[in-house]
């Protein structure tokens, strides 16, 4: 089958963020974990193909060089439309990768231009006048001003791409977006003329996304958050691209025993760790002992815990104590040390029986997949807007997995995952 949409995503949460997004149509939608390391074959491929990296703070060169090959995957796959999908938030340091990745996929792809909508209203995420809004705040005055590997100091959006990027950058404003698919497809052909590469588009709403979907649809790349690529199954079956039938998928049942497993520490892991330590056992991951001991006392806890419930192991701190580690062991290795625990609990895990993960983190996500050999995902409903269950064979066992960006889902998430699971 071929690929009508190829997909690049920064991090494995955004990449199961907009495969759930995609799945809502109903179209068949395929998650790979990196770049796939047999060429594609058309035939295995789905309409909708999404790859996974886990690229967003890497060095800027080797974020290009994982995301060409992923594009050059995608090609071999039959998609001739492509989407790069950052998060919501805009995550990026003043080097990259966001402006940098978009400008080589551009040029290897031979496009003059391309948009830039991170806007997901129905996580209340909005752009107006090319700045970032969460909320009812700007990014920067939002908790995202404290991320631990990403801090989002300024919510101009045009300020913090234009030095990533070599071509000029514009804006399509909301009065632009307004006046409708054509108007904006009019404007962003003048931009284009103009020399305008990168174009920031405000959206607030929905009905903005859909606007600006209609008016992009043919281009070659799209850049931005999960949403603006929702609208875009059911414009191609307007267009006689993508065919009528669903594709569902049957999964085969999944043993009970589960984990939940968070390296997040945005203010909405913190709160959904506090709201399930309320019903569940927990274990504190400290990121100095782990550094001296490594993880023993989190994998004999997690064994000793009776079945019927799913614990949690958590590395989820305040800002504070984020610091302090950070001050401590240096700022990427007090990431790595904590991605590099959990990865272990987690094969440990699989090892005695837990078939049910979900795990919370961009950076988590990315080290417990890749430690579990998972390289291909079946995409299931959604537990929360841009969260679904996830489904994989890990040695010959069906596994589900929720894979949760830290700022997503209510604080009831980890208990609303497994029940939503059990209704299957």
């Amino acid at each position: 089958m071929t690929t009508l949409l190829g997909c690049i995503a920064d991090d494995f949460t955004g990449a199961t963020d907009l495969a759930g997004l995609l799945a809502r149509s109903g179209a068949k939608v395929s998650l790979r974990i990196g770049v796939p390391g047999e060429p594609a074959r058309p035939e295995d491929c789905a309409p909708f193909e999404v790859i996974a990296l886990k690229c967003r703070t890497a060095p800027v060169d080797e974020a290009i060089r994982d995301c060409r090959a992923a594009l050059a995957w995608l090609r071999q796959a039959g998609a001739r439309r492509f989407f790069w999908k950052y998060c919501s938030t805009f995550d990026s340091t003043p080097e990259g990768n966001i402006g940098p990745v978009a400008e080589a996929l551009m040029a290897d792809l031979g496009a003059e231009q391309t948009i830039y909508c991170p806007a997901f209203p129905e996580n209340g995420r909005s752009v107006y006048m090319g700045h970032l809004f969460v909320g009812r705040q700007l990014l920067s005055e939002s908790p995202m001003k404290d991320h631990p590997l990403t801090p989002m100091r300024d919510s101009n959006l045009m300020r913090l791409l234009d030095p990533q990027v070599e071509g000029k950058v514009g804006l399509a404003d909301r009065a632009v977006v307004a006046a409708g698919p054509t108007a904006l497809g009019g404007y962003l052909a003048q931009l284009r003329h103009d020399g305008i590469a990168h174009v920031i588009t405000d959206a607030i709403s929905d009905a903005d996304l859909e606007t600006i979907a209609r008016a992009c649809k043919d281009m070659t790349l799209v850049t931005g958050g999960s949403a603006i690529a929702r609208p875009l199954p059911t414009l191609y079956r307007e267009d006689g691209l993508l065919s009528r039938d669903s594709g569902e998928a049957n999964h085969p049942p999944i043993a009970e025993k589960a984990v939940v497993l968070s390296g997040s520490c945005s203010a909405m892991s913190r709160a959904q760790v506090a709201a399930y330590l309320d019903r569940a056992p927990g274990f504190k991951l400290d990121p100095l002992a782990l550094a001296k001991d490594g993880t023993a006392a989190a994998r004999a806890w997690l064994a000793d815990q009776p079945s019927g419930r799913a614990p949690l192991i958590y590395a989820t701190a305040e800002p504070d104590e984020v610091r302090a580690a950070q001050e401590a062991l240096g700022v990427g290795r007090a990431g790595q040390i904590v991605e590099e625990a959990l990865a272990d609990i987690a094969v440990d895990a699989f090892a005695h029986g837990v078939r049910r993960f979900v795990v919370a983190g961009g950076e988590t996500s990315g080290a417990v997949t890749k430690a579990l050999g998972v390289s291909r995902l079946a995409v299931d409903a959604e537990i929360a807007p841009g969260v679904p269950w996830t489904f994989a064979e890990i040695s010959g066992e069906p596994v589900a997995l929720a894979l949760k960006s830290g700022n997503f889902g209510k604080e009831t998430f980890f208990t609303d995952a497994f029940e939503r699971l059990d209704e299957r």
